[in-house]
């Protein structure tokens, strides 16, 4: 059964810093769509950032040059590092996966696994 648990998120300020994690265990495919979505309070979710087996790398266009997505296969581990951070930032981040590879960011692009979120917040 794949998993997925996401650390790191917290309270900062404006222009501060924060690298959230995502921890995947049980995932047995070759081919995937990772990715970090968040979800302000009142607001649809949105993808934020994604990787895919391809190496290919997607950002929405509000964090390009502030974002960075990267993984650790060793470690099964996703990361999101977070610079700059603006009050609109403020959401619950999720981890999701899928195997599909490719397009991840689409619009209602399907993910089948997703983890519990973790509460990012900035005050200005």
């Amino acid at each position: 059964q794949v998993q997925l648990v996401e650390s790191g998120g917290g309270s900062v300020q404006a222009g501060g810093s924060l690298r959230l994690s995502c921890a995947a265990s049980g995932y047995r495919y070759s081919t995937y769509c990772m990715a970090w979505f968040r979800q302000a309070a009142g607001k649809e979710r949105e993808g934020v950032a994604a990787i895919d087996s391809d190496g290919s790398i997607t950002y929405v266009d509000s964090v390009k040059g502030r974002f960075t997505i990267s993984q650790d296969n060793a470690k099964n581990t996703l990361y999101l590092q977070m610079n700059s951070l603006k009050p609109e930032d403020t959401a619950m981040y999720y981890c999701a996966a899928d195997i599909e590879s490719g397009d991840c960011l689409t619009a209602d692009r399907y993910f089948a696994y997703w983890g519990q979120g973790t509460q990012v917040t900035v005050s200005s």
